[in-house]
């Protein structure tokens, strides 16, 4: 039988940091993330809604988050809280974070609390176990640690025994939860025989972290140096074979020192939440099975059978122990095939984002980090406009209808929440408010930027209802790696384009504002000149690609579209057809086409002829003119030869002398 999933609620004001650690939950089997709140009130407002027996003033009045609408209409409960110490740090007096402790503990006493804080302060850790939390641990801690915390506050027992841990020591990363019953109010964790009675177990397990640490951080050195990508052959080489030597030390030292009563239990990737840098293949993973099982194999699409998982696969109940689905098997498995798209497109966000394509874009003005944060915002956007739609049962057939309004929608909140929506800025002794004037160019980003954005409908028909994806005319059903991999080009197409239209308002009304420069652009791009070359750039390569490169790939039936890959962002093109565009251009557009099919019917015979005239001009050149110089310069040289063989040629004989005489 397999046990409903753990409802979780997750309460911090990073929006970056509860994303992945969502993402994270959701893609473990037996968790699932029922609201998000990111202020306390909210959090207290959401907890009254589910839970009951208790009061806040918002109830009437504060909405939930957008993008937990299903949530809150299917899981009406809260097993566990995640709370973030640091809520509210730009009032560190307050401690919203321990207030908010309190004040759950008080209206709801049997609701776990797991406390979370980015300093592993020990006066921090007693103030929450004071107002009643229930564990305490850093925001970096490995996630298996995690996760058993989870295990142990919501009163599950884990799928596998873990080990006897360590006392979670404040300074550091805590291990795992205390077996046992969590600590009531007052009492304290309990201390843990581990070190005196497997001394050598725990030198083992240090050694081996403290190894894996160094191997690690020249691993990660040596992807950087290959995804900056100027490194010449033999450097590119070397560099390889650094890596194949430090994959095998991590593996021999993860062999000889394994404490298997420390840490026997098989976790999934600790990189998982904090990984900062993509994996080095960009592949989709399929299975990593136990010995004796076959690998995940999606063979069918999903189907209305109440009596089976509809994917053609073991349901999760099934499974062996020994048995790790990652990736694309787990989140097919529990049917959120969107799920893994989100994921795979949120750690390509993790890489480098410079521009490498050459083609100037809108975001090559911001620095890296407000890059980043720009399509962190942008991806959750279209998650929650995702969810909205589900939600709201839009039929299938009101797909391409609806799809210029949820890239309209998607686009205003972004860039609603990237500057806020009240931020003013200071123009001529007056506070211009910043995000109501960029709205108004909506019509011209919606013309320029959202509306050539394609396949949008067949993208959100694959996350929605599955839809089979025809890829260089070939349909793949949508849980292929192919569809899944082409899905992934197209929303990074879309959130790349998305953030590009955030900033083209931004180009146009506030160029050239010193706050704004000082907080979004790059160093190199500070200068008025610089921004107005930046501006040109961008209008040449819009009035080029409108004339030419676009009536070029509808004539080529083609699509450019730009991805994320380890060397940074590079354009790919997708086969489509485009018959329907082709035969609606005119006026200059039609005569490129039109120039394109001239030259491809002229370019073979004039080359021919070319070709011919050359091969002539060859034959002239050697068989007759260079043949004739070639008989020429024989004779020269037969004539050099004879006259020196010529005893007459030599010049007059030497007279004899007096002696020569006399004899």
């Amino acid at each position: 039988m397999i046990d409903s999933p753990l409802r979780l609620m997750l309460v911090d004001e990073d929006p970056v940091f509860r994303m992945g650690l969502r993402i994270w939950l959701e893609q473990t089997a037996g968790y699932r993330v029922v609201a998000e709140a990111s202020q306390p009130e909210e959090a207290l407002a959401l907890l009254t809604r589910y839970l009951g027996g208790g009061w806040s003033e918002l109830d009437d009045n504060q909405s939930a988050d957008p993008g937990q609408g299903a949530d809150q209409a299917t899981d009406q409960g809260v097993d566990l809280v995640i709370l973030d110490l640091g809520l509210g740090t730009g009032a560190p007096a307050q401690s919203p974070g321990l207030q908010l402790c309190g004040d759950i503990k008080t209206r709801f006493p049997s609701l776990p609390v797991l406390v979370l804080s980015a300093q592993g302060e020990p006066i921090l850790a007693a103030a929450a176990q004071q107002l009643g939390a229930d564990g305490f641990g850093l925001r970096s801690m490995p996630v298996q640690e995690l996760r058993a915390w989870i295990d142990r506050l919501s009163g599950r027992s884990p799928q596998r025994e873990v080990g006897p841990p360590l006392r979670p020591p404040i300074t550091s990363p805590i291990g795992p939860a205390p077996p046992g019953p969590p600590p009531r109010l007052g009492e304290r964790w309990p201390e843990t025989p581990t070190l005196g009675r497997r001394p050598w177990a725990s030198l083992r397990r240090s050694l081996r972290q403290s190894s894996l640490q160094q191997i690690e951080a020249v691993m990660a050195t040596i992807e950087a140096e290959q995804r900056r990508g100027r490194a010449d052959l033999w450097t590119e080489a070397v560099m390889a074979g650094r890596y194949r030597e430090l994959r095998a030390a991590h593996w021999l030292m993860t062999t000889l020192l394994a404490t298997p009563t420390l840490d026997a239990t098989p976790t999934p990737d600790p990189r998982g939440v904090k990984e900062s840098r993509p994996a080095p293949e960009d592949r989709w993973e399929l299975s990593q099975a136990a010995p004796g099982r076959s690998s995940f194999e999606p063979s069918r699409r999903p189907v209305d059978d109440a009596g089976g998982d509809g994917w053609g696969t073991a349901s999760p109940g099934q499974t062996s122990p020994g048995t790790l689905m990652v990736e694309a098997p787990r989140a097919l498995v529990r049917g959120d095939l969107s799920t893994l798209v989100f994921e795979r497109v949120f750690r390509t966000f993790q890489g480098r984002l410079d521009n490498t394509s050459q083609i100037p874009q809108e975001t090559d003005i911001l620095r890296e980090d407000r890059k980043r944060e720009l399509l962190y915002l942008a991806l959750r956007k279209f998650e929650d406009a995702l969810e909205a739609m589900r939600q709201a049962n839009l039929p299938h057939g009101q797909l391409t209808e609806q799809s210029a309004l949820l890239l309209r929608d998607v686009w205003a909140a972004t860039l609603t929440d990237f500057f806020g929506r009240y931020y003013t800025l200071p123009m001529t002794n007056l506070e211009q408010p910043v995000v109501p004037t960029l709205m108004a160019e909506a019509e011209v980003v919606q013309r320029s930027i959202l509306s050539p954005i394609p396949l949008v409908p067949d993208l959100l028909a694959h996350l929605l209802f599955y839809d089979d994806l025809v890829i260089d005319g070939v349909p793949h059903a949508a849980t292929t790696l192919q569809a899944l991999s082409r899905s992934q080009l197209l929303l990074e197409h879309l959130l790349l384009q998305v953030a590009n239209g955030v900033i083209q308002p931004l180009l146009n009304c506030f160029a050239d504002v010193e706050l704004l420069k000082k907080n979004l652009y790059q160093r190199r791009l500070m200068s008025s000149r610089d921004i107005e070359r930046f501006r040109n750039d961008l209008s040449w390569r819009y009035r080029w690609d409108g004339l030419v490169n676009e009536p070029k790939a509808i004539f080529e039936s083609q699509h450019r579209l730009w991805r994320f890959t380890e060397r940074g962002i590079q354009t790919q093109t997708i086969y489509t057809p485009r018959r329907d565009e082709l035969e609606s251009l005119s006026g200059l557009q039609r005569l490129v086409t039109l120039t394109i099919e001239a030259r491809d019917a002229v370019a073979p015979r004039f080359r021919a002829a070319v070709s011919f005239m050359g091969s002539g001009v060859v034959y002239v050149l050697t068989d007759v003119i260079g043949r004739g110089i070639g008989l020429i310069g024989r004779g020269i040289l037969r004539g050099v030869g004879n006259a020196w063989r010529d005893p007459r040629s030599r010049g007059p004989a030497r007279p004899p002398n007096d002696g020569d005489q006399s004899l």
